[in-house]
């Protein structure tokens, strides 16, 4: 009986342990794209406000051009980890605040004033920078 109880405590135990680890991978997943509109693309011209190069995703947040005098709220575009950017050439320098810009992204869904980063162009510099890492390791886009 005693061997029994082990045995049972045993599979008990790896059951609850194989429990936690998925339960703790499912609670720190990402959350969905669902909300980007990949079918469209919006342009921003503008400067740099504010590069957040934080976990779990990077943010740049662009303040627009006025139109008719008026400013319009700044936008953000997210992108993936700092990790994932570092991997193809990225770093928390890639952008400073006050640099022209010319911003690509995959609006939201909803209309509110962000996205999805696509790519951005540094016209001082002719630099482009792109949210799809493979292309991003093409020559000449670095």
């Amino acid at each position: 009986m005693i061997g029994i109880a082990r045995h049972i405590g045993r599979r008990t135990a790896l059951t609850l342990i194989a429990t936690s680890v998925f339960g703790a991978g499912r609670a720190s997943a990402h959350h969905s794209f669902a909300m980007f509109d990949f079918t469209r693309i919006v342009t921003i011209k503008g400067t740099v406000k504010e590069f957040q190069w934080a976990n779990p995703h990077v943010i740049l947040w662009v303040e627009p051009e006025a139109k008719d005098g008026v400013k319009p709220a700044p936008w953000f575009a997210e992108l993936t980890s700092p990790g994932n950017l570092t991997r193809v050439g990225w770093d928390k320098r890639a952008f400073k605040g006050g640099q022209r810009i010319e911003l690509l992204i995959h609006p939201l869904r909803d209309g509110k004033s962000g996205g999805a980063f696509k790519q951005a162009t540094l016209p001082e510099t002719g630099k482009v920078w792109v949210s799809d890492l493979r292309q991003q390791e093409k020559p000449g886009l670095k």
